[in-house]
């Protein structure tokens, strides 16, 4: 049987699941070597917002602890996806996003077998949900420019297991383009305007990106 690839994904039928992109999670992915590089992740995690919500997928927010260390959601997704945002599952203690019956309900509601998943710690926030969706039969790809792990380390072992699982590891761009098929796709509009909004081309031509 030939596996789910990522070229089957398409903006009708994928939704967008976000983990734990939250202001005091992202100080903990040792990954990230510094500012400039917690500033790129921000900067895809924005983008690829902008282009679900431009290009009408469903996209489940959910966070962990907020009123703790964690903080609250990155502020921008209450511009960027304000319905989304206020219905954000709220998780109180719950690691492994999947066990939380409220964060499954809403993934299963948005009524997509393909989900792009993004965490804020690779490690902690994406692996476990990732691995608990593929097992519930979702198709699942993993979003690693919007995710860092705690250590380097860690890094490399969630690759591991997400690769022995069947889940792809993919970029925003790659994803995202892949998705369009062709740029005279209608969703292109969104993908072009997300890239001017949150300063990629600027990105692309300073270089040196993680």
């Amino acid at each position: 049987m030939t596996p789910f690839q990522h070229t089957q994904f398409n903006v009708d039928n994928t939704a967008l699941v976000l983990v734990d992109h939250q202001v005091g999670t992202i100080g903990w992915a040792g990954e990230l070597a510094n500012d400039d590089e917690r500033k790129q992740l921000k900067m895809w995690v924005r983008v690829m917002a902008r282009f679900a919500k431009s290009a009408g997928m469903p996209v489940v927010l959910t966070t962990s602890l907020e009123g703790e260390a964690q903080g609250p959601l990155l502020p921008e997704f209450k511009e960027i996806l304000p319905a989304e945002y206020a219905a954000r599952i709220q998780r109180t203690g719950v690691i492994n996003a999947w066990d939380d019956p409220q964060f499954v309900k809403a993934v299963r509601a948005t009524g997509k077998k393909n989900l792009l998943m993004g965490g804020l710690t690779t490690d902690v926030c994406l692996v476990p949900p990732a691995l608990s969706a593929k097992q519930e039969g979702f198709n699942v790809v993993a979003l690693l420019d919007i995710s860092a792990a705690c250590t380097k380390m860690a890094a490399q072992n969630s690759r591991d297991l997400l690769h022995k699982a069947g889940i792809e590891v993919m970029a925003v761009t790659p994803m995202i383009t892949s998705m369009l098929g062709n740029y005279k796709n209608p969703a292109s509009a969104g993908f072009f305007e997300a890239f001017a909004k949150e300063g990629v081309y600027q990105a692309f031509g300073q270089g040196n990106l993680r």
